[in-house]
C-alpha cells in the first residue's frame, strides 16, 4: 500500500509542474496587463512599477524567479490589492470557500447515495421516476440559472432565506449557496448509485442470499451498498474538485467572502499573481483529493494496487 500511494504522488507532481507552466505561458501571453488602465501611466512610472514586478525581464527570466518562489512558499505580491501577498488574500478566502465547498460535499454525497438506492430498489417505479427528473434537472441547469432563480423566488418573493450577502456567520445565508453548489453532484451521484446498484442486484450472490430468506434490508447492507459503492468513490474525487471550482460562480452570484470574489477580481483586472496563486492552489488541491480517491479506492478493491 505504501509503495502504490509513493507512486501516485510521484506521478502527481509532473502533472503539477506542467499545470503551472501552461498557466504561466498562458496568462503573459494573454493581451492587456495589469497595468494598461484607462489612464496610461507616465512612462518613468510604468517603467518602475513593471520592474517592482519583474514584468521588464524576459519570460523565460519570470518564470525561473516565480517558480523557485512557489519551490519556496511564496506566490508573490497581489497587482491589485498591495497592501497584501497572495498567500494572504488565500489565506482570507480560504476559510469560508473550504466550509463551503466541504458542507455542499457532504450534503450532495448524502443525498445521492440514499437516493440512488432508492431508485434502485424500486426501479420503473413512481420513486425511480422521481429521481430521473431530479437527475436531468440537476444535469441540464446551470447552476448560475438554478441560483438567480432561487434568489428571485425564495430569496425576493417568498422571503423565506436572504438573497445573497454576508452579514457574518450565517446558516441562512448559506442554505441557498449550498443548495445551488450540491444540485449537480447529487445528481450525478445518484445516477451513478441507482445503475451500479440496480447491477449488482441482479447478480448471482445477491440472488442466493435473497433465496435463504435473508431480509432485503440485510441484503443490501451486507452485500449490495459496499460493491455499488465503487463508481461513486471514483467520482468523488473528481467530484469534490469540480464542487470547490464551481464555488467561484457561486461565491460571486451570492456575494460571498471566498476565493471565488478574489478570483474573478484578479481575472478581471489581470492580476497575474493572484489569477497564478489560485490556480495552483486549485490544481494542488485536485491532486490531492484525486491521490486521496485512490487510497480510498485502493482500500475496498486490493486488485487496483498491482494494476
Amino acid at each position: 500500500m505504501i509503495r502504490y500511494v509513493l507512486r501516485r504522488i510521484l506521478a502527481a507532481l509532473p502533472v503539477a509542474f506542467i499545470a503551472i507552466t501552461l498557466c504561466f505561458i498562458v496568462l503573459r501571453l494573454a493581451p492587456g496587463g495589469p497595468f494598461d488602465g484607462e489612464r496610461p501611466l507616465p512612462p518613468a512610472v510604468l517603467q518602475n512599477v513593471l520592474a517592482h514586478y519583474n514584468l521588464d525581464k524576459p519570460i523565460w527570466e519570470q518564470y525561473w524567479l516565480y517558480v523557485t518562489g512557489v519551490l519556496q512558499g511564496d506566490l508573490g505580491p497581489s497587482m491589485t490589492s498591495y497592501d497584501f501577498s497572495v498567500s494572504q488574500l488565500l489565506a482570507i478566502g480560504l476559510p469560508f470557500t473550504l466550509m463551503l465547498g466541504f458542507t455542499a460535499f457532504v450534503l450532495a454525497t448524502t443525498i445521492g447515495i440514499i437516493a440512488g438506492i432508492i431508485a434502485a430498489v424500486n426501479q420503473n417505479k413512481w420513486p425511480d421516476y422521481a429521481l430521473v427528473f431530479f437527475v436531468m434537472i440537476g444535469v441540464i441547469v446551470p447552476n448560475f440559472l438554478i441560483a438567480a432563480l432561487l434568489q428571485l423566488w425564495v430569496g425576493v418573493y417568498l422571503g423565506w432565506l436572504p438573497a445573497g450577502g454576508w452579514p457574518g456567520f450565517s446558516i441562512a445565508h448559506l442554505i441557498l449557496p449550498v443548495i445551488v453548489l450540491s444540485w449537480p453532484h447529487a445528481a450525478r451521484i445518484s445516477r451513478l448509485m441507482r445503475g451500479s446498484m440496480i447491477e449488482i442486484l441482479g447478480t448471482n450472490y445477491v440472488r442466493t442470499a435473497k433465496s435463504k430468506g435473508i431480509g432485503e434490508r440485510l441484503v443490501l447492507a451486507r452485500h449490495a451498498i459496499k460493491p455499488a459503492m465503487l463508481p461513486v468513490v471514483s467520482y468523488l474525487g473528481p467530484g469534490l474538485s469540480y464542487l470547490l471550482t464551481g464555488s467561484l460562480v457561486v461565491e460571486q452570484v451570492f456575494g460571498l467572502p471566498g476565493i471565488g470574489r478574489y478570483f474573478i477580481n484578479a481575472a478581471l483586472n489581470r492580476d497575474y499573481g493572484l489569477v497564478l496563486g489560485t490556480t495552483i492552489f486549485y490544481v494542488v488541491l485536485i491532486l490531492i483529493l484525486n491521490l486521496l480517491v485512490d487510497i480510498v479506492y485502493a482500500w475496498i478493491d486490493p486488485k487496483v494496487r498491482y494494476r
